[in-house]
């Protein structure tokens, strides 16, 4: 089973785990890779990202006009093997403004093998969730809000009737070998650009 790094309480173990983790992603990646992206090159996967939401989950543009805020993070990548990683850049919307930018930072360890990229969109509901994520100094998915979570394939649907949680998350757009779509111990904290 899988679990946050979180919960480790012993400091040098998990500085162990990080550093495993930094050299299982430096390795993954190709040289040259810049996890810093500009607000320009945000805003532009932000919008692509919206766009595959839409046109893969039907219900999706009438979800987001009624969410209070969207935070969109476009092209996740996650990476493991025993200890896992994920990163991503995106930015939150409000009334289809951009209001800031995240990045999206993890770490776990157990079974955790190979890699994988996917689109995560945070539907805050309640202008309360909302206010609550833009005024943290790194919001915590399961610590500081819990997320309901759906996972949605090319054609998947849902109904706005049936999601009542105040915040709520969409995993899709998935490409690679793992299978976990879990937000928990997720970090996103506000980026300065």
């Amino acid at each position: 089973m899988r679990k946050p790094i979180g919960t480790f309480r012993n400091g040098r173990m998990r500085f162990a785990l990080c550093a495993i983790l930094g050299a299982i992603l430096l390795a993954t990646f190709p040289a040259g890779v810049s996890f810093a992206k500009s607000a320009l090159e945000i805003d532009t996967s932000v919008d692509v990202c919206l766009e595959r939401f839409y046109k893969q989950v039907k219900g999706a543009k009438e979800f987001a006009r009624t969410a209070k805020g969207l935070l969109v993070m476009p092209n996740v990548v996650k990476a493991g093997f025993f200890v896992g990683g994920q990163y991503g850049e995106g930015a939150l919307r409000v009334e289809g403004k951009t209001k800031g930018y995240y990045n999206l930072v993890a770490g776990s360890y157990g079974l955790t093998f190979g890699g994988q990229s996917q689109d995560i969109i945070i539907a805050f509901m309640t202008e309360e969730a909302l206010k609550q994520f833009r005024e943290s100094q790194g919001w915590e998915a399961g610590v500081n809000a819990n997320v309901a979570v759906i996972e949605v394939g090319t054609g998947g649907d849902f109904s706005t009737t049936t999601v009542r949680d105040p915040v709520v998350g969409f995993v899709f757009d998935t490409k690679g070998l793992m299978a976990d779509i879990s937000l928990k111990g997720a970090k996103f904290t506000k980026l300065d650009k």
